[in-house]
Parts: C-alpha cells; structure tokens; sequence
C-alpha cells in the first residue's frame, strides 16, 4: 500500500510517499480502507518538532529520540470497513467509518488496523468522506477543553474564543452553541466573514485592536492556537473564570466521537475545509499548515 513516511524531524521536505506492507488485521482489530484524512497542527508539529523548552524533550521522549518511532503520521480517518478480525463484533466489512487513533498515529496511508473497542464508530450518516474526516480533530481537542473548563456547569457561560478560525476555533464556537454560550471570537479581519457564517456577532480583529486591552470579563478563555498565555489574558476573566489553551494535550474518548457524530446528523456541528490534497500533494499540504493561515480544515484524499 502507500503511505506518507517522516523518516526525520525537520521540514515538509522530509516527507515522502512510499510502497509499504498492508496491515493485516488481528483477531479484534478491523481494516479500513482509508479514504479520507486530515493534516492538521499536531502532524505539523509532530513532523516539524517545533515546540519551545523541555516540552522538546517531552516530545522527543514520547515520539522518538532522533525521528519518529511511528514514520507514519496522521491521527484522523474515514473510510471503508475491508476485513474484520475473527472476534470482531461491532463491525461488519462494508462499514463506513471514522475514528482517531491519537500517538499511535498512521492515518496518512491507504489502510489502517484498528481494534473495534478502539476510538472509532460508524461513520455520520450525512457526512463525506471528507466531512468525517474534517471534524475530528478540531471537534475532539474543542470538546476536551471546553469540558475541563465545565462550560456545562458555568452559569452564565460567556466565552472568549481565540484564534477562531482554525479547525479547532470552529469546533469550538460550535461546540460553545451547543451548550448555549454567549461566544465573543477574535480573529483576523480575513476570518470575520467566516466566523459571522457560524452564527456569531460579538467579533475581535486581532488586526485591528489589542484584545486583550478590552474591559469585557469573561467566564471561559480558551486559546485555541496556543500564541497566549493566562498572565496575558488574566484581566478579561471573571473572578472564578477559566483560562484554557491548545498547549496541552487533548486526550480522546469515544464519548467525544460520538458527540460529533450526533451534532453532525442534526446539523448542528458542520464541516469547514479550507482545502485538499491528494497524497502525491503532501508537502504542499503541510507547507499551508505551517503558514499557520487556514481557515478550518486541511484534508487528505487517500488513494488519489
């Protein structure tokens, strides 16, 4: 099959598109046929290793010392259910599925095996490939925050949200609805047109004004691109409010799964792609992700 390897850290240069051995599916495990994946943040800083401090070592540690101890990268996929292993229960071949698969990574190839109690489901039953693909990773990492900030239990709910426009400022915002939220979003005045289209009015030009200089006060700040800090923002919390940023990591359940999954079929969580790449394309895709300027989701077309 083929599949994207990062034989190194270092630029989008080093990937490369090579002919590797199909998995063969265990007796609880399926295989997917992948159709559908994202390259996002993660795999650009996974690729790319720039982070700043000890947080390099911690990375080194858990990812490999000297390159990736999984060359295949991608955390993120939706396909076709090829083969299922022989206790495999909650599948059956022809399955259109989406899931994520966290660090043990491997998405950006044209099969992957998965146990079935893994973090995957049946796909939404109104999505694309491409649109399955596309709200995970956003979805899943604005879930975790949003819920370790117990936007659920905050009484009033007023929330800042920055950096609005990513894959994960979107989810948020529409995660944020779904719990009834009174959202003020900052982003760049290219994103406002975006933003306006999620529903939301109170709107930040980052570009225009210093946000952090407003007298509002807000329950929950959440730095969905991780360019800020608590000390930056302390003034515009509440007392008792929550500051929360992408800089750590957004651990995955299958509850978030399949949070998106209900939100999708009632058309209230959408798809935003910016744009897509056939495999052949993967250096120009992670070279737009390091220009840290899309606008939603970067996806991968598998097999083309």
């Amino acid at each position: 099959m083929k599949a994207i390897i990062c034989p190194q850290y270092g630029p989008a240069e080093v990937l490369q598109l090579e002919e590797v051995a199909k998995p063969i599916p265990k007796s609880s495990q399926i295989l997917v046929k992948i159709v559908a994946t994202t390259v996002n943040s993660g795999d650009a800083r996974v690729r790319s290793l720039h982070v700043k401090g000890f947080m390099k070592v911690i990375m080194r540690l858990v990812l490999g010392i000297s390159k990736p101890r999984q060359p295949i990268l991608g955390t993120t996929f939706s396909g076709i259910v090829e083969t299922v292993g022989d206790n495999v229960s909650k599948f059956k071949v022809g399955d259109k599925v989406f899931g994520m698969t966290g660090f043990k990574f491997g998405t950006h190839a044209e099969y992957i095996a998965v146990n079935q109690h893994s973090h995957v489901l049946e796909m939404p039953k109104n999505a694309t490939y491409e649109e399955a693909a596309a709200i995970i990773f956003g979805g899943h990492t604005a879930i975790y925050f949003l819920e370790k900030a117990k936007i659920a239990e905050k009484p009033s709910k007023k929330i800042l949200i920055i950096g609005a426009t990513g894959s994960v400022g979107i989810a948020a915002i529409q995660i944020a609805k779904h719990h009834h939220a009174d959202i003020t979003a900052v982003c760049s005045s290219n994103g406002q047109k975006l933003v306006g289209e999620l529903g939301v009015s109170s709107i930040i030009l980052y570009d225009k004004e210093d946000f952090t200089k407003r007298a509002e006060k807000f329950d929950i700040i959440f730095d969905a691109v991780g360019k800020f800090n608590r000390k930056k923002c302390a003034a515009l919390l509440n007392e008792n409010g929550v500051y929360e940023s992408v800089n750590k990591y957004a651990s995955e359940t299958i509850q978030q799964l399949e949070l998106l999954k209900e939100l999708f079929e009632k058309g209230a969580f959408k798809a935003t792609i910016d744009k897509t790449f056939k495999m052949a394309e993967i250096i120009e895709a992670h070279r737009y992700v390091d220009e840290g300027r899309k606008k939603g989701n970067v996806v991968l077309k598998i097999g083309g």
